[in-house]
């Protein structure tokens, strides 16, 4: 597939988008032909709608990278537990940078207990980068189809979540999240991880066909980020193809930070917030730091409705929901 004319953005830190097709208007326009002079237009009329959607969308999407290396310092902060992930997303677009290049980086395994916050790291790159972000869930799925697309000969067929992101998307370099990889139930017939032999490898990316829609996809410029609990149930030719690091819960230094970062993300993100106290007491971050980052969010956003219902505008522990047995105040939900 093909790349063109740079749209470079004023010297704000704005990304730089190049314009890439990630299909050829030319295989689509074939395919339709041959199924319209075949008469099972209406036997395939959802894959006919597909065909001629992605005509109407053309195939150029935007593939974009930061204009200078980003300052990283408040990613930092927010996720000191990621330091060497950051590290390594720094070096790829230190590469970019001065040149033609599109962003290429090494598709990412992030490993570590439930709740240290690795879906909301693919979230904060994606927004580094200025590209979408979209997540696959495997911990249910036993579909292999999922990612690359069921045969249009079934009955309830359509395409992949690659093909989604890619061609229904905006970007030609989404950040694609594999949440719980280790958890893909595989089958004997059909592998649900099947698909990402070759959309882990640069080269056959480029080609990648989805089942659905039979008509090559690039998706070589595609940012995969996986995530996992135990690498053990990972094949090892997938897990090979990413580099692999390992989460550990936060420190409770840090820990705090995270608390404080998002309380004031929080209270900033809404009207009422503006009513509260600036920053958390200490011992409000004391209690925080001792759950993982994915349940701070929801104990701050109970203990805000907490304090609210007492005509308070600062949270105090007791707001917070308690660990383990025992009734807990009932606040806001979010």
């Amino acid at each position: 597939m093909s790349s063109h004319s740079l749209v470079a953005s004023p010297s704000l830190g704005l990304p730089i988008a190049q314009m890439r097709s990630v299909f050829s208007a030319d295989d689509v326009e074939r395919k339709l032909a041959r199924l319209q002079s075949s008469g099972n237009e209406r036997e395939h009329e959802v894959l006919r709608n597909t065909w001629q959607r992605m005509l109407e969308r053309g195939p150029e999407r935007f593939a974009v990278k930061p204009s200078g290396v980003p300052d990283m310092a408040p990613l930092y902060d927010l996720l000191p537990n990621f330091g060497e992930v950051l590290d390594d997303v720094k070096r790829h677009v230190a590469l970019s940078q001065d040149s033609r290049d599109s962003l290429e980086v090494t598709p990412i395994l992030l490993l570590g207990p439930p709740g240290v916050g690795k879906t909301h790291f693919a979230r904060q790159i994606a927004d580094l980068l200025g590209t979408s972000m979209s997540l696959v869930s495997m911990s249910s799925m036993t579909a292999g189809w999922l990612l690359s697309g069921s045969s249009s000969q079934w009955k309830g067929s359509k395409p992949g979540k690659v093909f989604e992101a890619l061609v229904d998307g905006q970007y030609a370099n989404p950040v694609i999240v594999i949440d719980e990889i280790d958890k893909a139930a595989a089958e004997a017939q059909y592998d649900p991880l099947g698909s990402l032999y070759s959309l882990l490898e640069h080269d056959t990316a480029q080609s990648f066909v989805d089942e659905f829609a039979e008509v090559p996809i690039d998706a070589s410029q595609v940012i995969w980020v996986t995530t996992a609990n135990d690498e053990r149930a990972i094949p090892d030719p997938i897990r090979n193809r990413m580099n692999v690091f390992e989460i550990a819960p936060p420190s409770p230094d840090a820990a705090r930070k995270i608390a404080a970062h998002l309380y004031r993300g929080i209270r900033g993100e809404h009207d009422w917030g503006q009513r509260f106290e600036p920053e958390p007491a200490n011992d409000v971050l004391d209690l925080l730091a001792t759950q993982a980052p994915r349940e701070m969010r929801r104990a701050l956003v109970t203990a805000f409705g907490n304090a609210r219902l007492d005509n308070r505008y600062r949270i105090e522990p007791d707001d917070l929901p308690r660990n383990g047995p025992g009734k807990t105040r009932i606040g806001f939900l979010q």
